[in-house]
């Protein structure tokens, strides 16, 4: 029997002579700190002497103290680890290895994809150790596992200044190509003819809020996008819906009465003529040529959510929408529910939610519930400061809608209303970052749940159908 080879034992990845040489730079010219300063921190050294030296460097910088072998040295004396460093014969020696500064970003580039590749080791060795954990789920350690992997690659993706010359001539070819296209939509089309002229469509990388009371129609709005988006408009998207408040079932379910144009009593009940039947069937055929996907867990964290998102991004390359149903649902990242409020909570859903828009590089939308004082106020109408528990959703969304229908407030006299006054919505565009606000006109054909343009439509859009019973325009 053959016996077993000797484990052999591999060093970590390290580039100590690459650690040497920026140390180095920065001891010979004061001008390569600036340059390494962005891509490297202390913890990427993997020589404890050479972090040491940069820590005591970092340390002269941040007083705006000079930085060479005499002051680093004093410093390092100040710290207690001159001698455990070799003193002052190994600052020379390293600032003998150099004699141009001239690569210095590149050989901090290597030192950093060598504490990566050391991180990696360490990530992996820790999602082994969970993976024991027979307390979790499978999900849950996968979960865990990939936003492992995400804090990593984020640590390798630290940005700097971006030469504005460099990206002029590309965004003249954007400014050129808005110029020649008939329609001037540069985002992601919602369907809402007079929404996407105002906004140019939703654009990549923003963070968009659709607040409202109850019952003003926050999901069937939601929904009628994500229905537009990936169906109706010119450049159908897929879209991705995370429901933490309502089953995958019951989505499905008010998404046939929408395109169908029947009410959710009559699907539940099966209370169907032929026309309606018929109609029902041609909606569940144009529904499955969507490229709509929904998660129904509930309880998720941003972290979870962004990850989520993130694996459907790499499915599909072309994701072009993400809608998170609703916000004040979604939990604060594990082990932080007892340290935050819960505005600290909202606050850093919101920034993380803004950030996961921009990683992706789509628009992000989330509904949220508002505060109850539009119904202590004689103009029922929504204000920004009516966002529910956090002005952080306020400051990071790119756009604040709000929906807006006074019949909801009109519950008693609601049989003497007109089917008009039923029906009508203010959408209201409290805030877009990079364009106009207003307020806008809409149907909401309340027996189906389904919003509708008052008038102007996409060519391309259908028409509506007037067997129904259940008229397109009020």
């Amino acid at each position: 029997m053959a016996s077993t080879p000797e484990r052999v034992e591999r060093k970590p990845p390290q580039a100590l002579d690459a650690e040497a040489a920026v140390l180095g730079a920065i001891l010979t010219d004061q001008e390569a700190l600036p340059r390494v300063i962005n891509i490297l921190k202390p913890e990427h050294f993997y020589s404890h002497a050479h972090r040491l030296v940069y820590e005591a460097i970092l340390n002269l910088f941040e007083h705006k103290k000079p930085y060479d072998i005499i002051t680093v040295a004093d410093e390092l004396r100040r710290m207690k680890e001159l001698e455990s460093i070799g003193g002052l014969p190994f600052l020379s020696a390293l600032q003998e290895t150099v004699v141009t500064i001239a690569n210095c970003e590149e050989h901090s580039r290597l030192v950093l994809e060598k504490a990566i590749q050391r991180q990696l080791i360490q990530t992996a060795t820790e999602i082994v150790q969970d993976a024991y954990d027979e307390g979790k789920t499978p999900e849950e350690l996968l979960e865990q596992a990939e936003s492992k992997i995400f804090q990593l690659r984020q640590a390798g993706e630290r940005r700097g200044f971006t030469l504005v010359r460099e990206r002029l001539l590309e965004e003249m070819d954007r400014i050129e190509q808005a110029r020649t296209r008939k329609q001037h939509i540069t985002g992601v089309e919602t369907g809402f003819v007079e929404l996407d002229n105002l906004t140019s469509g939703f654009q990549a990388g923003d963070f968009i809020i659709i607040a409202g009371r109850p019952g003003m129609g926050k999901t069937a709005f939601a929904l009628n996008i994500a229905v537009n988006t990936s169906t109706r408009v010119s450049k159908p998207v897929p879209v991705a819906i995370f429901s933490l408040e309502m089953s995958t079932e019951s989505l499905i379910q008010r998404l046939i009465c929408a395109e169908a144009r029947v009410t959710l009593n009559q699907l539940r009940r099966g209370d169907l003529n032929n026309p309606e039947y018929a109609r029902i069937a041609a909606a569940v055929g144009r529904l499955s040529e969507a490229k709509l996907y929904i998660d129904d867990s509930a309880a998720l964290n941003a972290l979870e959510i962004r990850a989520r998102a993130r694996r459907l991004k790499a499915d599909h390359a072309d994701l072009g929408l993400v809608i998170i149903d609703y916000l004040q649902l979604m939990e604060p990242h594990t082990g932080r529910r007892r340290e935050y409020s819960r505005q600290q909570e909202i606050t850093e859903i919101s920034r993380a939610l803004k950030a996961m828009a921009k990683e992706l590089n789509v628009p992000v939308i989330a509904l949220s519930q508002l505060s109850r004082a539009p119904d202590r106020r004689e103009d029922k109408k929504p204000l920004l400061s009516d966002l529910r528990e956090s002005g952080a959703l306020e400051q990071d969304a790119d756009v604040v809608l709000f929906l807006y229908r006074k019949a909801e407030y009109l519950k008693k006299e609601w049989d003497n209303l007109s089917e008009e006054d039923k029906r009508d919505t203010d959408l209201i565009i409290a805030k877009h970052r990079n364009g106009p606000t207003g307020s806008i006109k809409l149907v909401f054909l309340y027996q189906c749940m389904r919003f509708e343009n008052v008038e102007k439509r996409y060519p391309h859009e259908p028409q509506p159908d007037t067997e129904s019973g259940i008229e397109q325009d009020a």
